[in-house]
This record gives structure tokens, sequence and C-alpha cells, in this order.
């Protein structure tokens, strides 16, 4: 705990439906106004949560063994370069000159690199730049300002990563693991469990993609004012998997996603955000990698007693340890830290749940972080909802007045399931996807 949170005196434990501040809520169906907010627990609808002997929700903490992705040149640290190069026979410049035109100009088109020597060109990029992506299918919102890609892996696993334009920026929200093993209840990706981590090249492959199809012309593509042609400017690790536990590799395609051509994406690193459910070991190793990427924790409750059971990790880490290795994350790098926090219909939106996360993040001091509540997007087989806007507005009111920076999160794709939580491969996808060679 840092040293400047004010001190608070110690209160009794508190049920997590019991209300705190005596709101009144009227119950529409019978007109009768009540005293204790209605509470509603956390389950599945439509679904099977995997649990373990011991009865509770069933983590995945490690890649189920499948077979590796095919070797690519951005696995590869810009200091292994040579060593690969020599492998190949070849002087260690030609690994740059490939790597500038699929980090600069998205391309793995032998045909397209004429500065390589014509003999042995197509082998040579064969070698470093196999394929590790195919599009399966690509929706497109009415606007045309959010597309969804459904891809496929070398092993047959599918992934989705969506593509927003919003005023002054395009964001990649990209996946960094195939399924999830989290396995929290309200999150569609988590339902099927986790198939496999992500490598590095296919993480970063995204973003090339992602770059390609602007340049294309979709999502009304165009050149900057510089006469450059637009492309990715932010990463947000929200798509499908907990980034965290996929940890090596992660950090390989952030720290190439910021190194400058041709060994990487040059991307700035503070427009990259890297978010977890709360693994708070591999919080505070973030911490100590000297990379300013925005952090960001997904919360959703204030207290561990409906915490536990809409974020299954809280068992092995609670509500406040995950908040004060946030905070040392913020102490160690200077950056203001996000807390998500899905706004769910009569279970988490109480606004005595506002007053206690205010509480919790005012103990750990003042101008370390911004709350981003996200009305709950709707996904397959859970009859959940989002908060009516006048609880929405109460939640954010009680945060604002308490000091805490809060904002209202704008969802994108909702339509077409590409919003927060929405990502999940379907058997409509997989019946695409084997058709899709």
């Amino acid at each position: 705990m840092p040293t400047d949170a004010p001190e608070t005196p110690a209160r009794p434990a508190e049920d997590a439906a019991t209300p705190r501040d005596g709101a009144v809520r009227e119950t529409r169906a019978s007109g009768i106004r009540s005293t204790k907010p209605r509470q509603v627990r956390p389950k599945t609808e439509g679904w099977q949560q995997q649990k373990g002997p011991d009865g509770r929700p069933l983590l995945q903490f490690a890649s189920p063994k499948r077979g590796k992705p095919p070797a690519h040149l951005a696995d590869l640290a810009a200091e292994e370069w040579k060593a690969r190069a020599e492998e190949l026979g070849v002087p260690a410049f030609r690994l740059k000159q490939v790597a500038r035109h699929w980090f600069t100009r998205w391309t793995s088109d032998p045909a397209e690199m004429t500065d390589l020597p014509a003999a042995g060109r197509d082998e040579l990029v064969a070698g470093l730049l196999p394929p590790l992506l195919t599009e399966v299918r690509r929706l497109e919102t009415d606007r045309g300002d959010t597309i969804k890609f459904l891809w496929k892996l070398h092993d047959g696993a599918l992934v989705e990563s969506v593509l927003m334009r919003y005023p002054g920026r395009i964001t990649l929200c990209v996946s960094s693991q195939a399924g999830c093993g989290m396995n929290c209840p309200f999150c569609a990706t988590g339902q099927a469990g986790l198939t496999r981590n992500m490598s590095a090249a296919e993480i970063l492959a995204q973003v090339v993609e992602a770059n390609r199809v602007i340049a294309s012309g979709a999502l009304h593509g165009k050149r900057a004012d510089d006469g450059t042609p637009e492309r990715v400017s932010n990463i947000v690790f929200m798509g499908m998997g907990e980034p965290l536990a996929n940890y090596a590799r992660l950090m390989r395609a952030v720290r190439t996603m910021a190194a400058p051509a041709p060994e990487g994406l040059g991307m700035s690193a503070r427009n990259i955000t890297v978010s977890t459910v709360g693994l708070v070991p591999a919080i505070r190793k973030l911490a100590d990698e000297h990379v300013p990427v925005t952090f960001a924790l997904s919360l959703h409750a204030p207290d561990d007693g409906l915490r536990d059971e809409l974020i299954p990790v809280n068992s092995r880490w609670k509500v406040d340890e995950a908040l004060d290795a946030a905070r040392e994350y913020f102490e160690k790098t200077g950056r203001r830290v996000s807390i998500e926090y899905a706004l769910i219909k009569d279970m988490n939106d109480h606004g005595w749940r506002a007053d206690l996360l205010a509480e919790k993040l005012n103990e750990r001091g003042r101008g370390w972080v911004h709350v981003n509540p996200i009305p709950l997007n709707p996904t397959p087989g859970s009859i959940w909802t989002a908060s009516e806007v006048d609880v929405q507005q109460e939640f954010v009111r009680r945060l604002t007045e308490a000091g805490i920076p809060t904002t209202i999160r704008d969802t994108r794709g909702k339509e077409i399931d590409g919003a927060c939580g929405q990502l999940v491969v379907t058997e409509e996808d997989e019946r695409a996807a084997a058709a899709t060679r």
C-alpha cells in the first residue's frame, strides 16, 4: 500500500448484496418500493461452465500442447537475425530487407520485393514469412467504421480481431490466445476454454493484415496529410485470450510493435493497451519491463464476494491484491492505470459498489487511475443485459464526485458481435473455416 494513501477506519465484512447507502429502488412489476436493491448472482445460461474436481470454475494458465506455428521472422528479436541469416546462407542485411517489406509495406509477396535478387527470392521469403493467418470471413458495420475478422491459424484454431476507426486514430483489438482459460461467465470467449497460446508472429500478423486492409481502401482508408498511407495507430489487447497468461509471446509482440523499422512496426508503446483480469505476479513483472504501455485491469466488482463469481481468477488473487499491483504499475512507470468495469443490470451496478470502488481506489492515492465503465454487451446464451441508462449515470456520478476520473467506454461492433466480451467462435464460423483452404 502506498504511503500517501489516507487512513480509513476498519469496517465489518459485508455480504455482496448488502446496500451501503440505504438506496431505494422501485420494483417495476409490482410498483412496490424496496429498501434493498435487487441482486442478481452470476450464472451461465445456455452453456456449461467448466469446473475442476473441487467444483470451482476451471482456470487454464498453461497452453494445451499443439503443433507449433511455422517459424517466422517476427518471432525473432533483431539480435537473432544474424544467426538466422547464417542458417539460410544469406547476408544479414537481406533479413532487414524482407522485414521492411513485411513491417512497413505489409506484404509477404516475393514479387513485390524487387530489391531482393531474383535467384532464390521465393525460397528466402517462404523461409522467413510463412503464412500465419487465413482470412475466413469479414463482417462490417453499416457505417463501415468497424470490421471484425475471423482468422484461421495453421492448425485450424480460430481467432478474431476487430478494426475500429475513431476520430484521429485507428484502433485494432487483437487476440493473444485462441480461446481463453479464465472462464468468466459473462464473457463469450471463455465458454469453450483455451485452445492454445498464439505466437508473437501470429499476434503481429493481425496488425500487418489490418494495415494491408486499410491500405486497400477498407475502413475508408486514405493517405494521411503527410502523404503516407493510414495504418493502425492504437493496439488494445482485449480480443480473445488473457494476454498475461501468454506473457513471453505478448512481450515479444509488444516490443516488436514499438521497435522502429525495419525491426518492427514503429508504433508508440503508449498507444498499446494490455488488459488483464488480474494475474498479479505477471502485473508486477510487466511493471519492471520498462515498456510504457497502458495497463488496464478488468475489475468488474470491487468486493470479493461478487468478483469470486464474476472473475474466477479472483480465487487466486483478491481485489485488494490486484489493485495493489495496479498501483505499483503506476508507481514504477508513471503511466495512469485504467480500471475496466462492465456494468451488468442488477448484478454489479449498485450505487454502494460505486462508492466502494471509489473508496478502494482513493485509499491508494489520487491521480493514478481512470475508470472505464462499459455497458455490458450481449453474448450468445446469456440473459444478462446492460445497466439502465439512469443507473449507469448514477454509477459514474458517484465515482466522479469521489474524485475518480470516469468515462463510459464507447463500444463498437455490437451489431457484428465484435464488441468487448463478444468474441467467440460459433458453429457457423467453424463451418466457414472448414470450407476455407
